[in-house]
């Protein structure tokens, strides 16, 4: 068993319904006050914290129009990877306040750092986690220097080979982090639910060792509440108040009431699958009584051969055993036998 990662006092394993994060990213629309309405809306879902992103477009790339620099398929062809993140980014100055806003109202923030200024940052505001984004997990000189805050930090591995995640693994580990969880993704926005290779969870878990969760960008709730039952000890998922609102990640996010129902989904799905124990459970209750069992369906006096329309296997469950079907028939009764009386043990043969 993977050891766990403790955020903000919660313990993360798969011992536990999965650790439900709402990733704001860019759904606050350049609105502060959208920002703040968004965290309050996670929590009221029921969300255990809320992500958000810290980069500014100067940290993330440089102004250019070259073809390098162009995104050329998916949502957001024909844009400038600059011009994306200067509509994306959640300003620097935005985030002591948010940071006082989730603690003001007792839901965790940590965020996704894109350089060693936006760690400084989050350092400064005690954030209790750090996220690596999956574009970033090649850029080990920004996950060693994550690993130095002594934080837990969360991996997600989208496109990225066994060999690369545990480059990433192995550098916060000899940087001096020892909790370390990572997240089974596929980097497509949104991605095919028919892609999203939900076994991989539990081969990533036996790799590496380390507790594993699902950052989906899928459409709706399914492939998080699967995830669940693969022992997902985490659960990733855009969040925005109303896609109709737009916004460059909204078309993939979560409003609330579904944000709700996969909070409540998943951890319906983690209490169904409770122990392993084959013995029957209480709820079975009285129900064992009408499962079928041997009745005697015809008057019968004492002496005579009891045949096979004498005897059936019918409810309620309280005669002997259908396996002793063969034993009662052929047999003489041994007292006067009424149409509805149970077979009993006394019934069969010496």
């Amino acid at each position: 068993m993977p050891k766990p990662i403790v955020i903000n006092g919660r313990e993360l394993s798969a011992k536990y319904a999965p650790y439900i994060i709402a990733e704001v990213s860019a759904n606050h629309n350049g609105s502060i006050e959208r920002a703040k309405q968004t965290i309050l809306a996670a929590k009221k879902a029921g969300a255990h914290a809320v992500k958000i992103q810290s980069y500014t477009p100067d940290t993330m790339t440089i102004q250019s129009d070259a073809p390098d620099f162009c995104l050329t398929e998916g949502i957001w062809k024909g844009r400038t990877l600059y011009d994306l993140y200067a509509e994306a980014y959640t300003p620097f100055e935005w985030h002591p306040e948010l940071f006082a806003f989730a603690k003001s109202h007792q839901i965790t923030l940590f965020s996704s750092p894109f350089d060693e200024s936006a760690v400084d940052l989050l350092a400064s505001l005690e954030a209790p986690a750090y996220k690596v984004a999956s574009f970033e997990l090649v850029d080990l000189p920004l996950i060693a220097y994550m690993a130095k805050q002594g934080k837990p930090i969360l991996m997600s591995t989208g496109m990225a080979s066994l060999e690369e995640i545990g480059e990433a693994i192995e550098t916060a580990r000899t940087n001096g982090c020892n909790e370390i969880a990572i997240f089974h993704c596929v980097s497509s926005y949104p991605a095919p639910l028919e892609q999203a290779n939900l076994r991989s969870i539990t081969a990533l878990r036996d790799e590496f060792d380390v507790q594993v969760g699902l950052s989906d960008h899928t459409l709706g709730t399914t492939a998080s509440v699967a995830a669940t039952v693969l022992g997902a000890s985490l659960i990733e998922k855009h969040f925005t108040l109303n896609r109709a609102d737009g916004g460059v990640d909204s078309s993939f996010s979560l409003e609330p009431s579904e944000m709700q129902s996969l909070v409540e989904n998943c951890k319906g799905a983690f209490d169904a699958l409770g122990v392993v124990n084959l013995e029957r459970p209480e709820s079975e209750g009285d129900n064992r009584d009408y499962r079928r069992s041997l009745y005697f369906v015809n008057d019968i006096k004492t002496g005579s051969t009891i045949g096979k329309n004498d005897v059936r296997r019918i409810r309620p469950g309280m005669g002997l055993a259908p396996k002793y079907y063969d034993s009662i028939v052929g047999s003489l009764a041994k007292r006067d036998i009424k149409r509805g009386d149970r077979v009993t043990i006394s019934d069969l043969n010496d």
